[in-house]
């Protein structure tokens, strides 16, 4: 019996532990209002995290309710606070963000006019958290929105394929942060997409699914693909990045998921997203509402396979502009949820266990 208790004691004290850590994590404030298709990133200040969101929609979900606002979560209050707006004369949908070096590098996104008229910018612009200011940064050399991104060697910023004005390119365009200089990298090998979704971890890209357009003009105008690819970045030229194809990840195709990628962990982690493609009033191309999934999975990239995490989360949400790693779990802020309901919620997904 004392045996028994003396094997049992590291474990009931590990429990007590994460139970005192989890009390003292304080409770994570909804956002403001509630926002969707909006820029996230994660930044520190010393040894402390902060979280932005930046533009998107609210829930009206009509051209008049894209916002340039900007919010920060200071993750030690568990609250928000309302930063300077992003400049501009309007906001901006499909807008990537990524920060480091004390900044917050914002690019491209699409306005939207009265008419339903959509137009993508070639905007970079950068905040810094320290100043509540932005600088504006070297424009995109093909705008684009609805990219996926990623930080190499904590210098260069990946904006990985994406819509440009007409449709979707395979353009890789790297960002040089020290230089203020583009540089565009082997293109994309398989179909051109839009609202894709992948990472960087150390030299490996992962992107996978999105939207393209129909063949011959079919309907619905613009369809899912499953399609699923790996790039390895050339150790001695990083404009070169050597393409292959990886099997199907669990569940459907889809679009629009939130990802998000954990050096540490090796791992980029994917959530939600919805099989059916749509316009930013969460309507798809098909005129049939979008539903977010509920599956949460990962790309483990040392050992280049697929973990299945959360298959059933309870309130799934679609319409991400990325997912931030904390040492909680993942993070995803506002949404849409079911019903195409823009959402304020910050939802924290466990992530998957791996092996």
């Amino acid at each position: 019996m004392i045996s028994a208790m003396r094997k049992l004691l590291p474990v009931l004290c590990a429990l007590l532990l994460a139970a005192t850590y989890a009390e003292d994590e304080p409770k994570l404030s909804p956002l403001p209002e509630p926002i969707s298709n909006n820029a996230v990133a994660l930044a520190r200040n010393g040894k402390d995290l902060q979280i932005f969101s930046f533009m998107g929609i609210g829930p009206k979900k009509t051209w008049n309710d894209v916002t340039n606002k900007a919010f920060r979560l200071d993750l030690k209050t568990g609250k928000w606070s309302e930063v300077r707006a992003v400049p501009g004369v309007a906001g901006r949908l499909a807008a990537s963000a990524v920060a480091f070096h004390d900044q917050v590098f914002i690019f491209g996104g699409y306005v939207v006019d009265a008419q339903g008229g959509e137009n993508t910018l070639s905007d970079l612009n950068v905040y810094v958290p320290a100043q509540d200011r932005y600088y504006r940064g070297a424009d995109i050399p093909m705008p684009v929105d609805d990219s996926v991104i990623g930080v190499y060697r904590e210098r260069y910023i990946y904006l990985i394929g994406g819509w440009s004005k007409t449709d979707s390119v395979k353009n890789v365009q790297v960002y040089d942060t020290d230089k203020d200089k583009w540089m565009q990298a082997t293109p994309l090998p398989g179909t051109p997409v839009f609202g894709h979704a992948g990472g960087i971890v150390g030299d490996t890209i992962v992107y996978i699914d999105g939207a393209h357009k129909n063949d011959a003009g079919a309907s619905p105008k613009y369809v899912p693909t499953d399609e699923c690819w790996m790039g390895k970045i050339d150790k001695k030229d990083l404009t070169r990045i050597e393409w292959k194809k990886l099997p199907a990840h669990p569940g459907n195709a889809r679009y629009r998921i939130a990802a998000g990628s954990s050096e540490k962990e090796n791992r980029i982690y994917f959530s939600g997203g919805t099989d059916n493609p749509y316009n930013y009033d969460g309507v798809g191309y098909n005129a049939q509402p979008a539903e977010p999934s509920p599956v949460t999975f990962a790309f483990n990239v040392h050992k280049e396979q697929w973990e299945t995490g959360a298959e059933n989360a309870p309130e799934p949400t679609m319409d991400h502009r990325g997912l931030l790693v904390i040492p909680r779990g993942l993070l995803m802020i506002g949404g849409m949820e079911r019903g195409q309901q823009v959402t304020p919620k910050v939802t924290v997904v466990k992530p998957p266990a791996g092996k």
